[in-house]
C-alpha cells in the first residue's frame, strides 16, 4: 500500500484555451479537486508554493478552507520556501490551519527554488546575516519552525496583560499537538536529506535533485532515500518517518488524454542548472496506457523505496478533468502495482 497524494501548482492564465483563468479560479478550484479527490479516495491534496507567480502563493487560506470542507484526505504543501517566512507567524498560520482540519496538515517546507524575482525574499524583509547564504536562512528559519511547533514556552508574559495568562513563559497560540511530527524536508542533495532526518522532519524529494553521480534520477533518488534512512536511524528517533516522491503520471485511457499527453518526448531524464553552481537533473514523465505504465513504473527504484506518492496535475485543464485522471491512476494502474 501507498498512499497516494495529488501536487498542484495552481497555475492559472487569462489564456481562451485555460479552465484556470484567475487567483479566484485557482483557489476554488484547488478546493473542489480536494473534495472531489477525497471522495475517490484519493489520500492527500498538496499544494505547490510560489511566490510573484501566477501559481499559489499563501497557502494556509487555502490549507483551512480545504480543511473545513473535507473530512479524512491530508492536506499539504510540497514546498513552502522558507526564505520566504517569519517562522513564529507561520506557526501561527498552520497551527489554525491544522486545528480547523482536525489534525491532517502535512507541511512539506525547504530551501525553495529560483523564483520569478531575483532574491524575492528580500522584498519579504529578510535577509541573510553577514557569511552565510541564502540556503543558509531558509535552514535556519526552519529550525525556529521546529522549536516553536513543540509548544514549550520561550516568550516573558507582561506584568500587567490585558488578558490572564497561564504560568510561565508564553509560548505561540493556536498550538496544535502533533504537527511538528507532520513536517517534511523537501531534499534536493543527499547532504540535506541527512540534515533533515537529524532533525527528525519527513522527506519529500521531487523530481528534480543534485546531479550528484551521473546516475539515472530514480536511482540517485532511491539512493538519497536510503541515505537518509540511515541517518534517521543513527538519530535514534522513535517514529518512522514518511518519505513521498513526485512524478508526473499520466494514465491514456481515452481520446483527451491521447490528444493532450500522447505525443511523448520526456520519457528521458534531463539535465540542467538551478543557480550557477549546481547541476540538477530533472527526472521523466510518465504518460502511457495503463499496461505501459505499470511495467514503466516498477521499474522506478525511488518510487518503490517511498511510502508516499505525489502525482503532478494539471491545473489548467479544470477540476473534472483533473479528476478522471486521477481515477484513472486508482483504477487502471495503482491496483496492478500493488499501491492499492
Amino acid at each position: 500500500m501507498k498512499s497516494l497524494g495529488l501536487l498542484s501548482f495552481g497555475h492559472w492564465t487569462a489564456s481562451p484555451q485555460s479552465q484556470t483563468r484567475s487567483a479566484a479560479d485557482a483557489l476554488l478550484q484547488s478546493i473542489d479537486l480536494a473534495v472531489a479527490a477525497e471522495a475517490l479516495g484519493v489520500d492527500g491534496a498538496y499544494f505547490r508554493v510560489h511566490h510573484f507567480a501566477r501559481q499559489l502563493g499563501s497557502p494556509f487560506p487555502l490549507l483551512a478552507a480545504i480543511g473545513a470542507k473535507t473530512s479524512r484526505i491530508e492536506i499539504g504543501t510540497a514546498v513552502i520556501d522558507m526564505r520566504y517566512e517569519n517562522p513564529l507567524y507561520m506557526a501561527e498560520n498552520a497551527g489554525a490551519a491544522d486545528l480547523i482540519a482536525g489534525g491532517r496538515l502535512q507541511l512539506g517546507i525547504s530551501r525553495g527554488s529560483p523564483e520569478q524575482v531575483i532574491d524575492g525574499w528580500r522584498y519579504f524583509g529578510y535577509q541573510p546575516p553577514d557569511g552565510q547564504s541564502d540556503a543558509d536562512m531558509a535552514r535556519r528559519h526552519a529550525e525556529v519552525l521546529l522549536d516553536v511547533l513543540r509548544g514549550e514556552g520561550f516568550a516573558q508574559p507582561n506584568p500587567k496583560p490585558m488578558f490572564q495568562n497561564p504560568p510561565g513563559l508564553l509560548r505561540v497560540e493556536p498550538h496544535s499537538e502533533g504537527l511538528r511530527e507532520r513536517i517534511w524536508w523537501g531534499a534536493s542533495s543527499n547532504a540535506t536529506a541527512i540534515w533533515a532526518a537529524k532533525l527528525g522532519m519527513n522527506l519529500q524529494s521531487s523530481t528534480l535533485k543534485d546531479d550528484e553521480n551521473g546516475r539515472p534520477f530514480h536511482v540517485q533518488q532511491a539512493e538519497q532515500i536510503r541515505a537518509y534512512r540511515d541517518a534517521w536511524t543513527a538519530a535514534g528517533h522513535a517514529r518512522t518517518p514518511r518519505i513521498s516522491v513526485s512524478r508526473s503520471i499520466i494514465a491514456l485511457v481515452d481520446d483527451r488524454d491521447r490528444a493532450w499527453f500522447g505525443r511523448g518526448g520526456s520519457e528521458h531524464d534531463s539535465i540542467g542548472f538551478i543557480d550557477e553552481k549546481t547541476r540538477a537533473i530533472f527526472g521523466r514523465s510518465y504518460a502511457a496506457e495503463p499496461d505501459v505504465l505499470i511495467e514503466d513504473l516498477a521499474k522506478d527504484e525511488a518510487i518503490a523505496e517511498a511510502d508516499t506518492l505525489l502525482v503532478t496535475v494539471p491545473s489548467q485543464l479544470g477540476v473534472a478533468y483533473n479528476v478522471h485522471l486521477l481515477e484513472s491512476l486508482l483504477r487502471y494502474v495503482a491496483p496492478a502495482l500493488g499501491w492499492r
